[in-house]
């Protein structure tokens, strides 16, 4: 078997496809069925078994490489599809429902459309179900999504001025918290520690093992410490770096964090 991860224009998630029956490099493109049905994809990564396999499950077989129709039919998605969406949310207020269209997606065979949307409360979409299948004549899914999808989906520009890690760098949201935040001595303010989502950011995870392993070795500040040039009072901790600030006198010096020790 070949392991062949295939990664989508969708998202940043590597998937793993069995791709023995063809020989292909990186950048190849591919069509694949995926769980929303018949989608091209481009290859990422080959013969990583220990970093592509999620489940013990078989994989799917890569169905062929992308041939020119797939091509166009492909390019023909990506254009029509502003158009698709304005004319979903042209039904969605001609309902009246309380419900912002995110993104409007389809299979490339076009025998799915998929919209994903964000509302603040559940929304009966039945009818509009129906108004959908009528004017696109396709099967319909609707995915309600939350904030942090939204963001991963539509893209956006972080605090550090970089993408937004969603976009980019993961695959499945990692768990954040406040505490982290607090471990890194962070400021709370939601302007600070929020994404566009609204949400913790994603990076407070990234550094969070680091900065609880240095925490165990950090002084509490204002308590009374013996440093290699006398007693002084912790000042503050640098986590990073491991360096504590002790005052001693009238003069503030850094020291190892594992050369200071409590009085």
């Amino acid at each position: 078997m070949q392991i062949v991860g295939i990664k989508f224009d969708s998202q940043p998630k590597i998937y793993s496809f069995d791709g023995e029956k063809f020989d292909l490099k990186v950048e190849d493109k591919v069509v694949v069925e995926t769980l929303r049905g018949l989608e091209l994809g481009s290859v990422a990564i080959l013969e990583q078994e220990s970093v592509l396999l999620e489940t013990n499950e078989p994989l799917k077989p890569i169905l062929r490489k992308a041939t020119k129709a797939d091509l166009e039919a492909h390019e023909k998605i990506i254009k029509n599809m502003p158009k698709y969406k304005a004319k979903v949310k042209q039904l969605v207020k001609a309902r009246g429902l309380e419900m912002k269209i995110v993104s409007v997606e389809s299979t490339l065979d076009g025998a799915k459309l998929i919209i994903n949307f964000t509302a603040e409360s559940r929304v009966d979409f039945r009818e509009l179900v129906k108004d959908l299948a009528s004017e696109f004549r396709t099967r319909i899914e609707l995915r309600q999504i939350g904030s942090r999808d939204e963001v991963k989906l539509v893209g956006g520009m972080g605090l550090c001025g970089r993408p937004c890690c969603c976009t980019k760098n993961t695959g499945d949201f990692e768990h954040v918290s406040i505490k982290m935040a607090k471990t890194q001595n962070l400021s709370l303010n939601p302007n600070s520690i929020n994404g566009l989502c609204g949400r913790l950011m994603c990076c407070l995870a990234y550094e969070n093992e680091l900065y609880e392993e240095a925490s165990k070795l950090a002084h509490k500040v204002g308590s009374r410490v013996k440093t290699p040039d006398g007693e002084g009072e912790v000042m503050y901790n640098d986590l990073l770096n491991k360096l504590t600030s002790v005052k001693i006198g009238d003069e503030v010096k850094e020291y190892k964090m594992t050369s200071v020790k409590e009085v």
